[in-house]
């Protein structure tokens, strides 16, 4: 895979790391396992088996604890520091740079993706709750998972469509924000 892909790749991944902390680096672990992606020496451990069987189980009981309404935004409050923590163990996963720095200033850069990407949807859960009593949180969360779950899994194989869908999904959850927003106020 090119640097340009790489980038593609670690784009899309650390967007989905904003939606679901562990569901990326679970489905990043997968991927290593079966040999679709190549982590540099230091993240060769996410395609350990161990590695692999624990995120898979941490991602699910994520999945389950993001339905139930008041566990949620516990959940996302602990996350303002997972998401952002995934998304650079993705980084330093999926890409090969030149330089040491380079790899810490893009892993920088895609925790602050993620970051984004979690402070817009945490907005988004705090409106809904507001305006539904929390009645809507499981079906925006289901929204999250399948956003998640596609554009990680799309990153694996066409790193620059999955990149432009990441940034759809962005913008999505933008609009919605800003919907949920002007709902709030009126």
């Amino acid at each position: 895979m090119d640097a340009a892909a790489q980038y593609a790749l670690a784009y899309a991944l650390t967007t989905s790391a904003g939606l679901r902390a562990v569901l990326p680096l679970a489905l990043g672990s997968l991927a290593a396992h079966f040999g679709y992606i190549h982590p540099p020496h230091p993240y060769e451990w996410l395609g350990s088996g161990g590695a692999m069987v624990v995120l898979v189980a941490i991602a699910v009981a994520e999945m389950l604890a993001d339905k139930v309404p008041v566990l949620d935004h516990v959940l996302h409050f602990v996350q303002i520091v997972s998401k952002p923590a995934a998304a650079a163990i993705l980084v330093g996963g999926s890409v090969h740079p030149q330089s040491h720095a380079v790899l810490v200033g893009l892993m920088f850069v895609g925790a602050l993706n993620a970051l984004g990407v979690h402070a817009v949807t945490s907005t988004v859960r705090i409106g809904s709750t507001a305006t539904t009593a929390g009645i809507a949180n499981p079906f925006i969360s289901i929204a999250e998972d399948f956003a998640a779950v596609a554009t990680a899994i799309l990153a694996f194989f066409a790193p620059f469509l999955a990149a432009a869908l990441a940034f759809a999904v962005v913008l999505f959850i933008v609009l919605a924000l800003r919907t949920a927003y002007r709902r709030v106020r009126t």
